[in-house]
């Protein structure tokens, strides 16, 4: 009776903790002593009439401090604040930060009439059905998806929503549903292709056609006359290993409808999207960033030829890895480590991503989100750019532990999250190419050409290992390497090994103009 007569003379009013400065370099894990709600992250409870003296006593404090010229709304977590850390001393923007002329490319998708008329004839046909099996990390299953809606448009067939295998390397057992926003695919899709969650029961015993590896680079033609007749008869067609046989030279309206999927559709789940949202604002929240994809992990050392050198041991235990597991090596096997290294086809290790970060000027109170798999070596192997850019975070020291509860032993859900916050960075630069580059490429350019820069490491590493090079020299030498690789339009020119979905201009986008690059 006692604590029921104390509740009801107490208040609580609640103090946004957007009004209470956050150090972001501090982990934001709960005490495990004790077990607080996760609204603690959010909101702090004071008994009223001393919190109210405490509210107006720092507000008033807070409006002084700024002169007035600030609006409350803007401290500190707007993304537009007044922000020191883009300007240089002058008070002009860091170059750095700036971003590259678009020259007014906007997306551009609308569909010829032809296109529009056989959709209509598409919809109506409810006969023929593809199911298809994606694998790999979450990018190459992004990438097959993409392959598979165009695919079904070809054949004009329904697509049943994609079935994710199972990751035997990560043990990833996510469903369609679970990584993105299942309504949506479908509703944007809606006029191009019809989705269906499952196969209709009058085709569930249909004699499935199998295919279980789709050719190289194949045109739309050559899939109309490999599968159509066995379609059109027994109604169901089965495709594996989709991962990037489709053509890369497609006629427009399917290029337009690759990037539809790839920029539109495959939007992920609500989940996902709210925390890589979170983590963005709180990575913004003292002004802009840099987002790193780093490419250090032990079994990209040992699938690239290339060694970590963090020390002879671990140069050993790839080399070893290596000659246990040969078939993983792709390609060019009979290239040393070093002539890998000079023909740019390892990725940079931390020390060299800390020397083109400065050499292109970066600030070293920049704030730096790394995405990325687990680095051979621990954080031995991420030391340099700690030490080179102590604001330097990820997902996991971004987050409460409760916050990423929830995709515990979920890879792919893990890695959407990473992409939510690459994709909202001022500036995105990769370690080494891959999927993860590829598509992030593509979107920053469809959504306002972002600033993506592209380590020129071919030309570049030769001026790495030259020690004679001043400091001012090298930095010279790497800005003007990288003069036309900030994430500027480029033109798809080479249409066979060039995909839309990472060069969107000009199939995907237009300027209303003949301006040519």
């Amino acid at each position: 009776m006692a604590r029921q007569k104390m509740s009801k003379h107490l208040s609580f009013i609640s103090v946004l903790s957007q009004l209470i400065p956050i150090k972001l370099n501090q982990s934001f894990s709960l005490s495990p002593k004790k077990s607080y709600p996760v609204q603690l992250l959010q909101y702090f409870t004071i008994p009223f009439p001393k919190a109210l003296f405490l509210l107006l006593s720092f507000l008033l404090i807070l409006t002084l401090h700024l002169g007035l010229h600030l609006p409350l709304s803007q401290v500190p977590c707007s993304p537009f604040p007044s922000i020191s850390a883009r300007y240089s001393s002058s008070g002009n923007i860091s170059e750095f930060w700036r971003q590259p002329n678009g020259m007014g490319y906007k997306p551009c998708l609308e569909p010829s009439e032809e296109y529009q008329l056989e959709s209509v004839v598409q919809m109506a046909n409810r006969r023929k059905y593809l199911v298809v099996v994606v694998a790999g990390g979450l990018n190459q299953q992004r990438n097959q998806i993409v392959d598979a809606v165009v695919i079904a448009r070809i054949l004009g067939a329904t697509l049943v929503v994609p079935v994710l295998q199972v990751n035997p390397i990560w043990g990833d057992e996510s469903e369609f549903s679970d990584i993105f926003d299942l309504n949506h695919f479908k509703h944007v899709l809606l006029a191009d292709v019809r989705v269906v969650s499952s196969l209709p029961s009058t085709h569930i015993m249909a004699r499935t056609v199998v295919e279980k590896q789709t050719p190289m680079l194949v045109s739309p033609t050559s899939i109309r006359a490999r599968y159509l007749k066995r379609l059109n008869k027994e109604g169901v067609l089965l495709l594996r290993g989709l991962d990037s046989r489709l053509s890369k030279d497609l006629p427009s309206d399917l290029q337009k409808l690759r990037c539809k999927v790839a920029f539109q559709a495959l939007r992920f789940a609500k989940p996902i999207m709210e925390l890589g949202n979170k983590l963005s604002a709180r990575m913004r929240s003292k002004g802009p960033y840099i987002a790193l994809h780093l490419r250090l992990e032990k079994d990209v050392w040992v699938r690239t030829g290339c060694l970590p050198g963090l020390s002879p041991k671990s140069n050993k235990i790839i080399r070893v890895e290596r000659k246990l597991h040969p078939k993983l090596l792709t390609g060019r096997s009979n290239m040393s480590y070093h002539e890998r290294k000079l023909a740019g086809l390892c990725p940079l290790n931390a020390l060299e991503v800390v020397r083109l970060l400065k050499a292109l000027e970066a600030p070293s109170n920049a704030r730096i989100y790394w995405a990325g798999g687990e680095p051979f070596g621990g954080k031995r192997a991420i030391r340099p750019l700690i030490e080179g850019f102590p604001n330097f975070y990820n997902k996991e020291n971004l987050s409460a532990p409760v916050e990423l509860a929830p995709f515990a032993k979920k890879s792919s859900s893990l890695a959407a999250i990473d992409y939510i916050v690459c994709e909202q960075s001022d500036v995105f630069i990769p370690s080494h190419g891959g999927n993860m580059a590829h598509l992030m490429r593509g979107h920053r350019a469809f959504f306002g050409h972002k600033k993506f820069i592209t380590p020129n490491k071919r030309q570049m590493i030769p001026y790495f290992l030259d020690k004679t090079l001043t400091e001012l020299e090298f930095k010279r030498v790497v800005k003007s390497l990288h003069e036309n690789s900030l994430g500027q339009p480029e033109f798809r020119t080479d249409r066979v090994r060039k995909d839309v979905t990472a060069f969107p201009v000009p199939e995907c986008m237009c300027n209303g103009t003949d301006t040519t690059l």
